[in-house]
């Protein structure tokens, strides 16, 4: 049986531990905050980021360095025979494709997955390549199964402030001032990679509710499930305070009550 080793970034979400326990080599993404470089888990802890976030920082992203990608496959080489990297969506980022031009020259032994996923759904598909390699999968086998199954899942985000969209160019300075007049809270969809806007309304509340409703009409029309959710994975993501994410899953509970919520 061939060793496949399985590698993403950062932007899957997984912690140091879960990677040590199921031999995750995880890539940093470097940021540039006020012109310092950082690299998100090991010199920068999310609770920094989001105070440099907060304090109005000038923060840009970028992609793993050339070198930190092919530096980490040969590493790993020396051990197994091949290696799947999943990065994260390539209509959100520009490494997949890098990672595919530098996967050339490892004569077939990288299998890069364009798993159009970002976020907790890429932790899930990364998770899914381990138990895939645990059974004996080889790299091509489980890079064709993450790509078939990439879309099979949905992301909803709503959001504190609309400064951060303006900041990334999502919406432009005049529809942030608007917005942020009339206190529209915008929801947001991610499906197939790409994020587009779903919905605006003018309460959090009402932005929960918009979710919950797109998580239901998900779930019986996009993936032949029924209101009770059967079959599917429902998990949270959040970022600063925990206490609302606490309330909204109690919330989830109430109407999936069969279901073990997670929340990152």
């Amino acid at each position: 049986m061939r060793k496949v080793a399985i590698v993403t970034d950062t932007n899957a979400n997984i912690s140091n531990e879960l990677a040590e326990k199921l031999n995750i080599t995880i890539i940093p993404m470097p940021f540039s905050i006020d012109g310092k470089e950082c690299f998100e888990g090991k010199d920068l802890t999310r609770e920094k980021f989001f105070e440099y976030q907060q304090s109005g920082a000038e923060i840009f992203t970028s992609q793993p360095s050339l070198m930190a990608v092919t530096e980490a496959w040969d590493k790993l080489l020396k051990e197994y025979d091949e290696i799947v990297h999943i990065p994260m969506s390539s209509s959100l980022s520009s490494s997949c494709s890098t990672a595919m031009m530098l996967a050339q020259d490892f004569e077939g032994k990288v299998h890069v997955a364009d798993n159009r996923r970002i976020s907790i759904t890429l932790k899930n598909a990364v998770i899914d390549a381990v138990e895939m390699a645990e059974k004996g999968y080889d790299g091509k086998k489980i890079k064709e199964v993450l790509e078939e199954t990439g879309e099979e899942c949905s992301i909803y985000i709503t959001v504190e402030t609309l400064e951060h969209l303006k900041k990334g160019g999502r919406i432009t300075p005049a529809a942030a001032a608007i917005g942020t007049m009339l206190k529209i809270k915008p929801v947001l969809q991610i499906q197939g990679g790409k994020i587009d806007s779903f919905s605006k309304v003018r309460t959090k509340k009402l932005a929960k509710k918009v979710m919950l409703d797109a998580i239901v009409s998900d779930m019986k029309e996009r993936f032949g499930s029924d209101e009770s959710g059967k079959g599917m994975i429902i998990q949270l993501a959040y970022s600063g305070d925990d206490k609302e994410i606490l309330e909204f899953k109690e919330e989830l509970k109430e109407v999936f009550p069969e279901h073990e919520i997670g929340i990152d």
